[in-house]
């Protein structure tokens, strides 16, 4: 029996946090054991207990907010995915969020089911964000318009840098392409290194802003 998804909430809405907490735990597949009202309380924690697979992550928190704190807890646990669960749509937020490294942004409009579905994505190297905030993304990055770069990609590479773009993980993109998991690992961690970016949103970002594949 596959492990369940093992997520944390930082979410200092006490009423909100306790009844998304409840919801997730019941849902087969996901566990969600702590929950945090503050970064700095999650950072203690990561410190001193194994990391999840994903943490959800409100933007305005007591304290350190979520944007400043996605850099700090992704220094103390790399392969976790930051997803943003905000009611914040402003185009500033999104992009700092994005930039920041964060493999997601939702909104706290969406349903447990939709939550849960982005958790699973997330998990499972995608880029989950919330149709309103995706059409937002790709309106900035169009009027950004800046030179085309190339980056010496190969075609293998271009095609799997679209395929993550339109919201893949890295085992659709392998079987897409039939090769394996592992050849497909290794295409996109060489992209990561010729775009010089470190998260899989932070790819998605640069794709678009530069002009790098077809926008989905």
């Amino acid at each position: 029996m596959t492990d369940p998804i093992q997520v944390w909430l930082i979410e200092d809405h006490k009423t909100y946090g306790e009844r998304l907490a409840r919801a997730l735990n019941r849902l087969t597949g996901i566990a969600c054991p702590r929950r945090f009202t503050a970064c700095e309380d999650a950072l203690t924690a990561l410190s001193e207990h194994n990391a999840p697979q994903v943490l959800l992550l409100d933007v305005e928190l007591p304290g350190m907010n979520g944007i400043d704190g996605i850099a700090r807890l992704r220094q103390l646990a790399p392969r976790v995915a930051v997803v943003i669960l905000t009611v914040f749509e402003d185009d500033d937020k999104i992009f700092r969020a994005i930039c920041a490294g964060a493999a997601g942004y939702l909104l706290k409009t969406s349903s447990t089911e939709d939550i849960a579905t982005a958790i699973l994505s997330a998990a499972a190297g995608g880029s989950p964000i919330n149709p309103t905030i995706a059409r937002r993304v790709l309106d900035m990055f169009s009027k950004a318009n800046p030179p085309r770069k190339d980056y010496g990609l190969t075609p293998r590479e271009k095609k799997i840098l679209q395929l993550l773009v339109q919201g893949q993980s890295t085992k659709e993109a392998a079987a897409e392409l039939q090769i394996s998991y592992h050849t497909a690992d290794g295409y996109i961690r060489e992209i990561y290194e010729k775009l010089q970016v470190s998260t899989r949103s932070g790819v998605v970002a640069k794709a678009l802003k530069e002009g790098l594949v077809e926008r989905p």
